[in-house]
């Protein structure tokens, strides 16, 4: 059965507002509940990360003040979200969400977190609306209970991830693999181990090539034995923030190709949603929803 980790607090109450694109984490499951792409049973409502998680990535200091409300002006400047005792909360429910996911994933092939992909937390700071890098959490958790010993992070979101990039630059045991638009944020890159960066207006079938022949060779060489999966809908031709002209179907075709990858060599593959920031709700929940109706096409 696909697990899919999803908590009401993912939807920040700054939402309401329509400051962030955030009402999308409520009406996602509402439309693979519609459309009975999912059933009730396929969700899950994660717990609270324990601190000594969250210490096998992130450093003791930052994490303890951001815990405490005590980050500087200075330090949540680049985060761009106000500090609250319930962006802390949900913060942690969301990395955690994703660490029970890779036990899911372990047993049933894949798993989902409708929220995460907070690929710009670094270990010593946040930033870009990332506090916590869950999916570097998770890999951790893996190494550290040696559930996996050769991990691989497929970062497919508009933007690079800078954070994950920084967090595992001396780790042999996990590759990072970021497809991003060369031109956008963050302006000054992080080295992944691979990094494939995109000008303006990349069409579908530039893309796809790119993945199509870079993607099976990674695999091939690295040999991974688990993948993290970051299925940024931002790649789309009208959102806000990605400068790239994908269509629905190209994302979906990207998906496909990742999860049938996946499948075909027997890899276990945890998939966090990341950015979407669409000019049209519509598209952004299509785009998404496309990513969990392929999972359990794919794999049940």
């Amino acid at each position: 059965m696909l697990k899919v980790a999803f908590d009401k607090s993912y939807k920040h109450p700054l939402d309401e507002n329509h400051r962030f694109p955030m009402i999308k984490y409520d009406l996602i499951p509402e439309q693979l509940l519609r459309e009975n792409t999912c059933n009730i049973e396929n969700f899950f409502s994660p717990s609270l990360l324990e601190d000594n998680l969250a210490l096998l990535t992130h450093s003791k200091d930052y994490y303890e003040r951001f815990s405490s409300l005590l980050l500087t002006k200075k330090e949540i400047r680049p985060i761009g979200f106000p500090m609250s005792r319930e962006l802390v909360y949900r913060e942690k429910k969301i990395a955690k969400g994703t660490i029970e996911c890779v036990d899911f994933s372990i047993k049933n092939g894949i798993s989902m977190n409708i929220a995460g992909g907070t690929h710009h937390a670094f270990r010593d700071r946040g930033e870009a609306f990332c506090m916590l890098n869950d999916q570097a959490i998770g890999a951790n958790y893996l190494l550290e209970n040696n559930k996996a010993n050769k991990i691989l992070i497929v970062d497919l979101d508009v933007h690079q991830g800078n954070g994950t990039a920084s967090i595992f630059n001396e780790n042999k045991n996990v590759f990072t693999l970021s497809f991003h638009g060369k031109k956008n944020y963050p302006f000054k890159k992080e080295i992944s181990d691979l990094d494939v960066d995109f000008p303006d207006q990349t069409d579908d079938k530039f893309y796809l090539s790119k993945l199509n022949n870079i993607l099976p060779k990674v695999v091939d060489e690295f040999e991974p034995d688990f993948i993290f999966y970051l299925a940024g809908v931002d790649v789309l031709d009208n959102d806000k923030l990605g400068r790239l002209s994908m269509t629905i179907k190209g994302c979906k075709e990207r998906d496909k190709f990742v999860l049938k990858l996946a499948k075909k060599n027997n890899i276990p593959i945890q998939i966090s949603m990341g950015g979407g920031y669409s000019v049209n709700i519509k598209d952004i929940l299509e785009a998404h929803s496309n990513t969990y109706r392929l999972a359990q096409e794919i794999f049940f």
